[in-house]
């Protein structure tokens, strides 16, 4: 077994595996890419690293210079980023709603980042119109802006998209969701541009609701991410899938030995319905992360709809 020189380096390279057992077409496969497996715990490990990398070569950031890293996130972001910057030697200040999970606030400030707290409200639109602001005030700080940085679809990219093509070059069916779109983005272009025939499907919540970690950009902000890399040209097909489903399916990846959180249920609910309305195909899903920071929700041991209650007064994501 290779020796890391870090942490950081052990970024990438998750593992697919087969949850065809869940699909109700016997002539769809549906592989999930199991990104919980990232030292930082999600998909956000990729955006962080590749943001942080690409702003050192432009000058931007100096390892160990202690300079400060302004981000607003709901959680997997700003974790990601406080576990980076700590081993680079920067610090991070996060603008995070105050309705977030107990679990995302401990690890934020187990990483020693510091947080901003905005209205709970307001959630992750809120917390980003509020990190604008300080970024405005404090030009000296530097503000990646993950809905806007180019680097955030650039990590999927060069990474995530060759890993999925290398793995499954079978694959018919790309199925993530919609958040900063950096994911879709950039593994959608990649795909798209060894295979055109390859589907890009997203996952989102219906207008009005939510559900953790996924947007619906009719609610009233469209990621750049999203419009500079043309995603709607992209896009093959949006899915809905309510809360309740989110929740139900995150139960559901148990059986087939996966323990992830609530927006990794509302994909794979999507990955279902997309295999119930395909005729053949290798759908590959994205799970976006472990289970173990969604505890305190408890999706897995509570009523439904209990727990689908606790979901609209909370932010797991």
């Amino acid at each position: 077994m290779a020796v890391y020189a870090s942490a950081i380096d052990l970024i990438g390279n998750t593992p697919i595996v087969d949850i065809s057992p869940l699909s109700p077409n016997p002539r769809v496969r549906i592989l999930a890419k199991l990104e919980g497996q990232n030292p930082g715990g999600s998909v956000k490990d990729r955006a962080g690293r590749q943001m942080i990398i690409d702003a050192e070569r432009e000058g931007i950031l100096v390892p160990g210079s202690g300079q400060v890293i302004l981000e607003s996130t709901s959680g997997n972001t700003g974790i990601a980023l406080a576990m980076i910057a700590k081993v680079r030697g920067y610090r991070l200040k996060v603008v995070l709603p105050d309705n977030v999970s107990v679990e995302r606030r401990q690890l934020l400030e187990s990483w020693g980042a510091e947080i901003i707290d905005s209205p709970g409200g307001e959630g992750s639109n809120g917390a980003m119109r509020r990190a604008q602001e300080m970024a405005a005030e404090h030009t000296d700080w530097w503000f990646p802006f993950q809905y806007g940085n180019p680097s955030n679809p650039k990590a999927h990219y060069e990474g995530t998209g060759p890993e999925i093509w290398r793995d499954v070059p079978e694959i018919t069916h790309f199925i993530a969701g919609l958040g900063t779109a950096g994911t879709l983005m950039g593994v959608g272009r990649f795909l798209k541009e060894q295979n055109p025939d390859v589907q890009l499907w997203a996952i989102e919540p219906p207008t009005g609701e939510m559900v953790d970690g996924l947007k619906n950009f009719d609610d009233g902000f469209v990621p750049p991410v999203f419009t500079d890399n043309d995603g709607y040209d992209l896009l093959n097909r949006r899915l809905i899938v309510r809360p309740r489903e989110s929740i139900e399916w995150t139960r559901r990846l148990t059986e087939v030995g996966i323990f992830a959180g609530i927006s990794s249920g509302a994909i794979l609910a999507g990955a279902v319905k997309a295999a119930g309305l395909i005729d053949e195909g290798t759908i590959v899903m994205i799970v976006c992360d472990g289970g173990w920071k969604y505890l305190s929700a408890g999706v897995w041991i509570d009523d439904i709809a209990t727990v689908e209650a606790r979901a609209k007064a909370t932010i797991y994501f």
